[in-house]
């Protein structure tokens, strides 16, 4: 454990490393919300990189990289739409669980049970870096976005998704998804840790990177299933350019 990495947030994932693939068990909302990410990644990657969104493996010749990948929930779908992805995470049970996943659905996953900052040391770089529900988790957000902008290459995109830091965030995200519906183990979160877009985006302006988009995803109750919104005081994501 090095530089960004928080040991404790690892242990608490490891923990559960088991149950990434349940679409029953304690990663469920991800599963839930994999759909509405996954669509808004394609599309704007497509239009980024000028490919057609709608053909079967639209990056061919593309390389991705999905940094605190957990299970591969996203790693494994990116693979499908043609990306060379390398999947990381700082957990080695995390990986292990990764990597008997995509065995058994015959996907090629270059995992590793790395940090970002290792990566940065190998002289690695990528088309498109994911950076999903992980910047809440580190221990020092600026030095992890610095090694994960030099961890883009010029011209490359990166996604990153996380929490803003509201009373209403602490409402849903923290003792709604934790405390009454069950959603996340109890934990899961710590709202002190959440973000807010300005900040965040301050952040990575200092990396170098320029800001193309800031999405909301908001949870619909009545059809109980996630969609892009224009609210960000929960979950957002941001998209910017190297």
């Amino acid at each position: 454990m090095t530089g960004s990495v928080d040991a404790a947030e690892v242990a608490k994932f490891s923990a559960i490393a088991a149950e990434w693939w349940d679409p029953a068990g304690k990663f469920a909302p991800l599963h839930k919300f994999n759909p509405v990410r996954l669509a808004f990644i394609r599309a704007e990657a497509a239009a980024h990189f000028g490919r057609d969104a709608r053909s079967l493996r639209p990056f061919e010749g593309l390389t991705l990289l999905d940094i605190g990948c957990g299970g591969g929930l996203l790693s494994e779908p990116m693979a499908r739409l043609g990306f060379a992805v390398t999947g990381a995470d700082a957990s080695e049970r995390n990986i292990g669980t990764a990597r008997a996943h995509a065995a058994q659905t015959g996907l090629e996953i270059d995992y590793r049970a790395t940090t970002a900052e290792a990566l940065v040391a190998e002289g690695l770089s990528f088309d498109v870096v994911l950076n999903m529900e992980v910047v809440e988790h580190v221990a020092d957000v600026g030095a992890y976005l610095g090694a994960c902008t030099s961890l883009l290459k010029p011209g490359g995109l990166t996604f990153v998704a996380t929490l803003n830091k509201t009373l209403k965030s602490l409402a849903l995200a923290k003792i709604g998804a934790e405390y009454v519906l069950n959603w996340l183990p109890r934990g899961t979160h710590d709202w002190n840790r959440f973000i807010p877009p300005a900040q965040l985006e301050a952040s990575l302006e200092e990396t170098g990177l320029t800001l193309l988009k800031r999405q909301g995803v908001s949870f619909d109750p009545l059809a109980w299933d996630w969609r892009l919104s224009s609210d960000v005081d929960v979950n957002y994501m941001l998209v910017a350019r190297r």
